[in-house]
């Protein structure tokens, strides 16, 4: 099945010369930039889009791409592309050229809901010692070196997650991580891509767990009591083991489960029409 794709040009909508079947081959054929990705609500909705558009356009400063999005046109394209698709819900991703930035690609596939059981019984991970160069930029060339670093190591495995030179725990390939040590709920404060479910995440977990802007290293994940991750197209998902360790009890503890429901709660309560 062909995905939906297509250039937003000043003049329009323009088709690619490229065809894909997923977002991932589609990558294959953009140019280098920087890009977002998320999912729509309810076919025609988004949850909290304008973040998403204001830290595209501050990775493209961070990169030196000069760039001032015209986001009524971007809406008006992806509203376009959503109703030729037919899709019910999409999984979609914005990318603005480094030598091109005038010309936003637009690629559009099927959603593909998370399984309940895996939200419900929580998901196997491994740790990588891996490194972004410029971490709080979501640039293109991250999409290629996260592929190199996770080939061949991720049989069996729902994520990896990148471990720096003094063995802290900072985020995942395609998503930010959570520890709940000693009743506290930890996640990097820096040197991290901070997602835009992790604004939400963290916006619900107030007065539930005291958070602590610091990341807990590999030696403590004998002692973490919870962990789970975010995504904007995943929402929250429970972690029950890394690196071959079972976390907690081995099952989602009552934090992460808890914070889970207020995530969708919020969600379901501030998702706007693009």
């Amino acid at each position: 099945m062909t995905i939906q794709t297509a250039i937003l040009t000043p003049n329009g909508l323009t088709s690619t010369q490229y065809r894909a079947e997923s977002l991932a081959e589609a990558a294959q054929h953009e140019p280098t930039g920087v890009y977002t990705v998320t999912r729509t609500y309810q076919t025609g909705k988004a949850l909290l889009l304008d973040a998403h558009l204001d830290r595209l356009e501050e990775s493209a400063r961070l990169e030196n791409i000069p760039v001032e999005l015209d986001r009524e046109s971007l809406r008006r394209g992806l509203r376009e592309l959503i109703r030729q698709s037919g899709y019910e819900e999409s999984r979609f991703r914005i990318t603005i050229p480094t030598a091109e930035p005038h010309c936003v690609y637009l690629a559009l596939e099927p959603l593909q809901p998370v399984p309940p059981e895996v939200r419900q019984n929580g998901v196997q991970v491994i740790t990588i010692h891996a490194k972004r160069e410029n971490p709080i930029a979501k640039s293109t060339t991250w999409m290629e070196q996260r592929q190199k670093a996770i080939q061949g190591r991720m049989e069996g495995m729902y994520e990896a997650f990148l471990v720096d030179d003094s063995e802290n725990i900072l985020e995942g390939t395609s998503s930010n991580f959570y520890a709940v040590l000693g009743g506290v709920l930890h996640t990097a404060g820096e040197g991290i891509l901070k997602g835009i479910s992790r604004i939400v995440l963290l916006e619900v977990a107030q007065g539930v767990v005291p958070i602590s802007f610091s990341p807990v290293s590999v030696k403590n994940i004998p002692d973490l009591e919870e962990a789970f991750l975010t995504s904007s197209s995943r929402g929250v998902i429970p972690i029950v083991e890394i690196d071959g360790q079972k976390i907690g009890s081995g099952n989602p503890g009552t934090i992460t489960l808890d914070l889970q429901r207020r995530y969708d709660a919020w969600t379901d309560a501030n998702i706007k029409p693009i």
